[in-house]
């Protein structure tokens, strides 16, 4: 018997319920959200191999859709926005509403934001790119705490880059006669150190990544201005670039194509690079930007390509048209098996040595 699933995921237990063909309920109840429980789904029912289970994005979606993979059932992932927004009563929520929502609207065909799963590789690249994102940002962090407290203290005029061990150490013997003020910044270094060393452990891990990814990511360093990191979360981002039907669904999926508002006489489609850029820092993860995973890793990309875009083409019309290029050209460069000609822009490609080059603040980066 043809059959259908809606299971509401939560971290320790989850909602299901199950329709036939002709949309009457068969089964409904709970599980723990554990690989027992979901072989415990597939089996007291007695569902049928391949049977489609819908689920929402959320932060155990993926991990779900794993274990329902593993137990011979077909998950189907949702974008959250698009159930609420399609769901027959919006305001009234429950647990096994929302199952009920998921089973009815999967068994009538009615959604399309349908989210990729990645496989378990690009998972734990995605994972790796996200920590190394974390520490950076923490190095970034006690950077400016410091330079708030020197101009905290009239000492603005010493709140250099502090990129290096050897601008620490300037800075500390600058701050000799002001002890006080030389204790905290010690602190705010020690940290600092810790995030470098973590940054480092993490970019020795990217740089032994598995040889289907190593391959595709060096030929993305054939296009110009694509260094080590900014290739791996392209690979991270599209995942299998052959789902998308052409380069330009691609780049329209990293957020870097303007959107159309149009009605009557106006007519606005030009998008301003911070628009562009706010609105894709804004996805949220159990909200829009969840169909690709993009909510881990494509703000990153768009924000280091446009700000790519807008520092070596300083003269392109649009630094948004130039992001959007660039990332066309990615995806293209993904799928293809030659290498992209650094002449395309008369834009230096960027050397790709090593990636704790990137950690020195050379070349594109995605973070920071």
């Amino acid at each position: 018997m043809e059959s259908y699933v809606g299971l509401d995921v939560h971290s320790k237990r989850s909602v299901f319920v199950i329709e036939a063909a002709d949309g009457r309920v068969v089964a409904r109840g709970d599980i723990p959200t554990t690989p027992a429980g979901f072989r415990q789904l597939r089996e007291q029912p007695a569902l049928a191999a391949e049977t489609p289970v819908a689920l929402e994005t959320g932060t155990v979606a993926f991990y779900a859709a794993r274990e329902l993979a593993r137990v011979g059932l077909r998950p189907v992932v949702i974008d959250a926005h698009e159930v609420r927004v399609k769901a027959h009563r919006p305001r009234q929520k429950s647990d096994r509403r929302d199952a009920f929502e998921l089973c009815e609207g999967l068994r009538r065909g009615q959604y399309r934001a349908i989210v990729h799963v990645p496989p378990a590789r690009i998972g734990a690249l995605r994972e790796t790119l996200s920590r190394r994102r974390h520490f950076v940002a923490v190095r970034v962090a006690e950077g400016n705490a410091v330079k708030r407290l020197l101009r905290a203290a009239g000492l603005g005029h010493l709140s250099k880059s502090l990129g290096t061990d050897a601008a620490w150490a300037k800075l500390l013997a600058a701050l000799a006669t002001e002890p006080a003020l030389r204790t905290y910044v010690v602190r705010h270094q020690a940290l600092w150190r810790c995030a470098q060393e973590q940054i480092a452990a993490l970019e020795t891990t990217l740089a032994t990544q598995p040889t289907t990814i190593t391959t595709v990511a060096a030929r993305l360093q054939t296009v110009p201005g694509v260094g080590p990191i900014v290739s791996l979360t392209a690979v991270a981002v599209f995942s299998d670039v052959h789902r998308f039907p052409s380069a330009k669904h691609a780049a329209s999926y990293a957020g870097l194509v303007p959107s159309t508002d149009q009605s009557g006489d106006r007519d606005t489609t030009a998008t301003s690079p911070s628009a562009a850029r706010a609105r894709c820092a804004r996805c949220s993860a159990k909200r829009r930007t969840m169909r690709s995973g993009r909510a881990i890793l494509c703000i990153r990309t768009s924000r280091a390509c446009v700000r790519s875009a807008a520092t070596r083409w300083p003269s392109s019309p649009s630094p948004i048209a130039s992001a959007a290029s660039s990332s066309r050209c990615c995806a293209t460069a993904q799928s293809s098996t030659s290498p992209s000609s650094p002449s395309r822009r008369a834009v230096p490609a960027h050397d790709g040595a090593a990636l704790p080059a990137q950690a020195r603040g050379r070349g594109p980066r995605v973070s920071g």
